[in-house]
């Protein structure tokens, strides 16, 4: 039977990832403008409502803002390879801001509650940290034992329920649902429904992508 070198394969500089992560900061790009921009203005009325619970709300948003923004980078290939100092400090801080910003947005969904908020978005905060908490410290489990393939499979999960927060505000302001009494919780659990199943769905295109090259190699040494 013959034999057939397996070809070394080199990651090209642009793909599907570069495309998915730049989709992911227009989103953000979208938040941070139609959402958030009342950090700018200290006139804005969104002060009120938010003044009540603000010492909780400043480590919350700090502590998601380094997941979500550091999130990217833990999948850089030449980030991961040639700087693993640095990827290791990156995750590190990805893991404290999930683990951080999950259990304080439940209370501060909570806090809101006794403003007069339904408690249906106090259960949904709940679990959407639970999710995010739970696919973080597994992969975390896995990294330190030494199991690399599962630590980055469930880091594809943890960020995919991080990006939870980003994606309910995109769909509410882009669809104009935001002004629907009742319409954001729906987004919020259609949202945290689709957040592992787009994750797995993302870890099979890649698992695909990767046996191809093997594949053909076996094919052609037969």
């Amino acid at each position: 039977m013959a034999t057939a070198a397996v070809p070394v394969r080199t990651s090209s500089r642009f793909g599907p990832k570069h495309v998915l992560f730049g989709f992911v900061a227009l989103m953000v790009g979208y938040v941070l403008v139609h959402n958030e921009s009342f950090l700018i203005h200290r006139s804005d009325p969104a002060w009120e409502h938010y003044h009540p619970f603000r010492w909780w709300l400043l480590p919350h948003g700090v502590a998601g803002a380094c997941a979500v923004f550091l999130g990217p980078l833990q999948f850089s290939d030449r980030i991961r390879q040639r700087y693993t100092k640095l990827h290791r400090v990156i995750g590190r801080i990805y893991i404290a801001g999930a683990l951080i910003a999950a259990p304080l947005g439940v209370y501060i969904q909570y806090f809101e509650e006794r403003m007069g908020g339904p408690r249906s978005f106090t259960f949904a905060a709940l679990v959407d940290a639970i999710l995010l908490m739970l696919t973080t410290a597994i992969a975390l489990g896995f990294i330190r034992s030494g199991r690399i393939q599962q630590h980055r499979q469930w880091m594809t999960r943890s960020f995919a329920v991080a990006l939870v927060f980003v994606e309910v505000r995109v769909v509410a302001g882009v669809t104009g649902w935001e002004r629907i009494p009742g319409a954001i919780e729906t987004i919020v659990w259609s949202c945290l429904a689709f957040s592992l199943l787009s994750a797995d769905i993302v870890l099979q295109m890649q698992e695909l992508r990767r046996s191809k090259p093997v594949v053909r190699a076996q094919v052609a040494a037969s």
